[in-house]
């Protein structure tokens, strides 16, 4: 009880510091004057309030966290972010539901980029503002988790950096303080996030798109101001400005990092996972691009690029921006541009998904047991980046896969049970946990998530969670181990 207590007292501090970013969209509101003011004063109020009365009388269980507390931490920290974001929804939107609007909320912090609204070209300008804003404090927040959290827990993606993996891969530490670590990795964000609004905005943007836009971008979010999201705007310009900031985006924000301060390209090219994602994405790009114009899908090979280079890039970084319908393409290609997302993106960046550095292990892995079914006796060490990954590693990432894969189909079947399609099921549940948005079916990158039932739409806010906090850290919860002293 006395871990849970000081557990609380750190939320209360945290939301009481939450309740600062509410400071923009008051900003926005007061600005453009879209009578939205007063909703996002009282949530402010209120989420202060929420955060002094879980701070003020847990002071005495006040104490240093273990590791092990750190799990539970991110866990309640990412639902009561949800919790208190989710009220300028409720205040503002007639006749929206409790579990929309957390729905809304969680979406927008894990940017998984899913969305139950319409008529967001109508929206108050300050309430669109705000969900973008919670998509990028939400990247943001999961890039500080990744390099600097979720590593003393155990449990993350940059846990394939560390000693096991000596060399080159060992200056992703930037500094000897998390409070360092995540000072540095803001600078870089928002700079990052500042230029591509100033590129949006000589794009043809408006300030306000340029802003939401560059939220979103940086984030991987893919929300969008419109409800044809970029397909909106019809501008090779903005789709090239958002697909170099995505591709940025999707790279571990330490290689970022590296390459400033060394005034370098070189750490990207260091990077074993930095090379592997702009490969495959960019392979990706030139396959569906012939696919679609030999398949007569586009009949001029401008036209086609053009789709295939946006669509791949949203996709595989994530993002999920709707830019081409892909369920009107050949299934094939619809399908391959949904999978790329949970494949490519880096450790330590904002996209979501398995995480490229366990894609390469995985397939690494499958060549060494091939390799003995034909010679038993042959040792073949695992590489990556010409450092040999211990067996430990290995072991740990498929523990995540057989976790991810059982998540997966746990979380299709629960939404077929409940009345979806199979290929709606299954595409809301792999977009869900990959944090990419637009699925298959009644959830394709034309609809939204606004038909579900309430029970669907928990257990897709919950594969939202569950995919952005890696797995582990939400499902160590349920086990009896965590809670014994």
């Amino acid at each position: 009880m006395q871990r849970v207590l000081a557990i609380a007292h750190v939320l209360g501090g945290m939301l009481m510091v939450t309740a600062a970013t509410y400071l923009l969209p008051i900003g926005w509101s007061i600005a453009v004057g879209d009578g939205t003011t007063d909703s996002f004063v009282e949530a402010a109020i209120g989420t202060v309030a929420a955060g002094l009365l879980l701070w003020g009388p847990t002071r005495r269980w006040r104490r240093e966290l273990q590791a092990r507390d750190g799990c539970l931490l991110v866990v309640l920290t990412w639902v009561l972010m949800a919790s208190v974001a989710m009220v300028p929804f409720l205040l503002e939107l007639p006749g929206i539901s409790f579990t929309d609007a957390f729905f809304e909320s969680m979406s927008a912090l894990t940017t998984t980029g899913a969305t139950v609204l319409t008529g967001l070209d109508t929206l108050p300008q300050s309430l669109n503002l705000w969900r973008h804003a919670l998509q990028w404090f939400g990247g943001m927040g999961i890039i500080v988790l990744a390099i600097a959290v979720l590593p003393l827990l155990g449990v993350g993606g940059m846990q394939l950096f560390k000693a096991e993996m000596p060399g080159p891969m060992k200056e992703t530490k930037l500094t000897p303080r998390i409070t360092q670590t995540a000072k540095y990795l803001w600078l870089i964000y928002v700079s990052m996030t500042g230029v591509c609004i100033l590129a949006l905005r000589a794009a043809g943007m408006s300030w306000f798109d340029a802003v939401c836009h560059g939220f979103s971008a940086l984030a991987l979010g893919g929300f969008s101001t419109r409800d044809d999201s970029i397909a909106g705007f019809d501008s090779p310009a903005i789709e090239m400005i958002l697909g170099v900031f995505m591709m940025l985006a999707v790279i571990n924000f330490t290689a970022h990092f590296l390459a400033l301060r060394t005034r370098s390209l070189e750490a990207y090219a260091r990077d074993v996972e930095a090379r592997w994602v702009w490969s495959a994405i960019v392979g990706a790009i030139v396959v569906l691009t012939v696919y679609l114009w030999w398949s007569d899908t586009y009949a001029d090979p401008a036209q086609a690029l053009r789709v295939a280079a946006f669509k791949t890039v949203s996709m595989a970084t994530s993002s999920g921006y709707t830019g081409a319908d892909y369920e009107t393409w050949p299934p094939l290609a619809g399908l391959a541009v949904l999978m790329i997302g949970g494949l490519c993106s880096s450790s330590g960046s904002t996209g979501g998904g398995i995480k490229m550095a366990r894609t390469l292990v995985l397939f690494k892995q499958a060549g060494r047991e091939l390799l003995r079914m034909s010679h038993p006796r042959a040792v073949r060490p695992l590489l990556l980046n010409r450092q040999v990954v211990g067996d430990q590693v290995v072991l740990a990432v498929l523990g995540f896969m057989l976790l991810y894969g059982a998540t997966l189909i746990g979380v299709t079947l629960l939404l077929v049970a409940t009345g979806l399609d199979l290929t709606s099921a299954f595409g809301g549940a792999y977009a869900c946990l990959n944090n990419i948005g637009p699925a298959l079916g009644v959830l394709g990158p034309t609809d939204n998530y606004a038909g579900l039932s309430d029970f669907q739409t928990w257990i897709c806010a919950f594969a939202m969670l569950a995919g952005r906090l890696e797995l582990l850290t939400v499902f160590v919860l349920a086990t009896p181990a965590f809670w014994r002293r």
